[in-house]
């Protein structure tokens, strides 16, 4: 579980988080959504530890990330996986050394025991065997796939995607997203994912918050999300003339149980 305490964020006086509180929870996809310029980039920032809040707490469990010292602030970092919008390999490095530089970096295992590691997550995420490639000879989905690799490699508690379906076509887009839920059903991660997908949002949204004009807008499920008379989500997702007529269908369909389609 990541708790998050009345986060406020300004650059140069310009306030671009203000009064975030939310818990994103275990074993869920936890799905933040909004708007370019919404807020989306600058709080997973805060949440990894890679930007500090103006104000307000970030909470690990029990931790609170702003008392950590360097040592335990690695400590923690063993705990967390992280997929880059871009995947954002190495490309002198094979895919092989892509996923094991997490090992490299925080563990003391033998080259077997690593080697081991990165071929079990390979085969997790349906890549055996492609070890010795290098990024540049993978399509954009497998080098989506190599980054979830390295992300769960050290076999994280918390894991964090940003806009992991950017630049895939929508069958590829689908898999990614399967991917990462069955991952984190799978050990009970904590995942919180940056999107603006609405696919994604309604495949794999266990909880949903929206962000716009760096506040909290709305927060639900993808169960809630067609029905809400929120007018922030509203303007949001139906935004498109196909998911206005969904709308209206699935609160006709609400409102009539037994009208046979």
């Amino acid at each position: 579980m990541i708790r998050i305490e009345n986060i406020n964020k300004s650059f140069d006086g310009v306030e671009v988080l203000s009064g975030i509180n939310h818990e994103f929870s275990p074993g869920k996809t936890n799905l933040v959504i909004g708007r370019s310029g919404s807020g989306k980039t600058v709080l997973l920032k805060i949440l990894v530890g890679l930007m500090q809040p103006s104000e307000g707490k970030v909470w690990y469990e029990k931790i609170d990330f702003s008392t950590l010292d360097k040592k335990e602030v690695r400590a923690l970092r063993m705990e967390v996986g992280m997929l880059f919008q871009g995947s954002a390999l190495f490309d002198s490095l094979t895919v092989e050394q892509n996923i094991r530089f997490p090992l490299d970096m925080f563990t003391n295992w033998t080259t077997k025991e690593k080697l081991d590691r990165v071929n079990y997550c390979l085969e997790r995420v349906n890549l055996t065997g492609v070890n010795k490639k290098y990024p540049s000879e993978t399509s954009g989905g497998m080098q989506k796939r190599v980054g979830i690799a390295r992300a769960i490699v050290l076999n994280p508690k918390y894991l964090f995607c940003d806009e992991p379906n950017s630049g895939l076509d929508p069958k590829t887009a689908l898999l990614i997203d399967e991917l990462i839920q069955d991952i984190t059903y799978e050990n009970q991660i904590t995942t919180i994912v940056n999107t603006h997908d609405m696919n994604s949002v309604m495949e794999i949204g266990d909880n949903v918050m929206l962000l716009s004009g760096g506040k909290v807008a709305w927060t639900g499920t993808k169960e809630d999300v067609i029905a809400s008379d929120n007018a922030v989500l509203q303007d949001f997702i139906f935004a498109s003339p196909f998911l206005k007529r969904l709308r209206v269908a699935a609160l006709e369909q609400q409102q009539n149980p037994q009208q046979q389609k």
